[in-house]
């Protein structure tokens, strides 16, 4: 189990890098704390929704009968760790704050929500294959780590807003700590449900 709580953590964090440099501008656009409480809530709801979708795939995937086409699907983070590398965007600030002007509470947590599901197409690509390869009783661990996670990154989100330069570094190490982690990921999903060494054993039998 630590193992699971371990790796939930490392993708968690991971998924969240684009999530730090968004909810930072947010934060640091807004400046009535009533308003700040909004964006925890969007963020949860945001993360909920992205997590439901993710299960809602994972219940379909599990009826699949071999274990090892399961673990082909550890070729979605690998493949959008390798796009991470080469892709180049940037969370335009100037667009950010255009869509919170004058939001009351309900309107900004709605948008923060919105925002959240956008900034979130690649997480679908981790987090589907990683439930697929867990048992109910991991994904209940899982969905802890990721609530807890979510108000801890609202927190540092927050303090950072008042310190940009360092999230500034952050934003820069982003390009080497997701391509990492999203492609350990599918590589070890791969690993884990046999999906690796019965790919290998298909290449030897058809090169003798």
């Amino acid at each position: 189990m630590w193992q699971i709580l371990l790796s939930s953590l490392v993708i968690f964090v991971s998924t969240s890098i684009d999530y730090i440099v968004l909810l930072t501008i947010l934060f640091g656009t807004l400046s009535s704390d009533h308003l700040k409480k909004s964006i925890l809530l969007g963020q949860y709801l945001g993360t909920a929704l992205l997590v439901c979708l993710s299960l809602a795939v994972r219940f379909v995937i599990v009826l699949v009968p071999e274990e090892w086409l399961i673990g082909l699907l550890g070729v979605v983070p690998i493949y959008i760790g390798i796009r991470a590398i080469f892709r180049d965007e940037e969370i335009e600030e100037e667009a950010v704050e255009e869509k919170v002007a004058g939001k009351k509470f309900l309107e900004m947590s709605l948008v923060v929500t919105l925002l959240t599901l956008a900034s979130g197409g690649d997480n679908l690509g981790v987090y589907i294959p990683y439930f697929a390869s867990l048992s109910s009783l991991e994904v209940a661990a899982v969905l802890l780590v990721f609530g807890i996670g979510t108000f801890f990154l609202c927190q540092i989100s927050y303090h950072l807003a008042k310190a940009p330069k360092i999230s500034e570094i952050i934003e820069r190490y982003e390009k080497i700590i997701v391509p990492l982690v999203f492609i350990s990921l599918g590589f070890y999903i791969l690993a884990e449900n046999g999906s690796l060494s019965h790919l290998l054993e298909m290449l030897k039998r058809l090169f003798d």
